[in-house]
């Protein structure tokens, strides 16, 4: 199981995505940590098991076990924050704004590795879960540790990228039952 194997099981129609897939991927500048990082966080909160059996294999070779976990980490504390935040903001009320959350968190206080690069991973599953608050918080930390808006825009790319493969395959898998 490969990018090599997913880019093969899009469908024609979606030459666009394949093309795509192999160039966020393929020709990224990021550092591989924070490139490996972001595929498997933006795989997980895809929801597609296709896409997450087919990259999670190489992200994990490529990734220190600190970082696997962390990436994994993003994925799963985003998944929570994105719900909470984008219903905080969505909400007419804004009283909720000012209601303690009382959710833990404590993993983006120390997440096992560069803080940057956890940030870099939230900020791609914030763009997948379409939390306009939590977008905003990340790139701004991001922005202020001097993390250029290339390399942000890399790694909403990627989510994107990842997002549309994820929905691609799974609805043919669909119409193929």
């Amino acid at each position: 199981m490969s990018l090599d194997d997913l880019k093969s099981a899009v469908p024609d129609y979606a030459k666009d995505l394949k093309l795509n897939l192999g160039s966020v991927i393929g020709n990224s500048d990021l550092p591989a940590q924070q490139l490996w990082g972001t595929v498997l966080a933006t795989a997980i909160a895809s929801r597609s098991a296709r896409v997450l059996r087919e990259l999670e294999p190489e992200a994990k070779a490529k990734l220190s076990p600190e970082a696997y976990t962390a990436a994994k980490s993003a994925a799963a504390i985003m998944a929570m924050n994105n719900v909470y935040y984008r219903t905080r903001h969505l909400l007419s009320d804004p009283e909720y704004g000012n209601l303690r959350a009382g959710l833990r968190m404590n993993v983006i206080g120390n997440p096992g590795v560069e803080k940057v690069d956890f940030e870099l991973w939230s900020l791609a599953v914030s763009a997948i879960n379409g939390c306009g608050m939590c977008l905003d918080s990340h790139e701004q930390v991001l922005r202020k540790a001097g993390v250029d808006r290339e390399t942000i825009q890399e790694a909403f790319k990627i989510a994107s990228v990842i997002q549309a493969v994820g929905a691609t395959l799974d609805a043919e898998a669909v119409l193929a039952e």
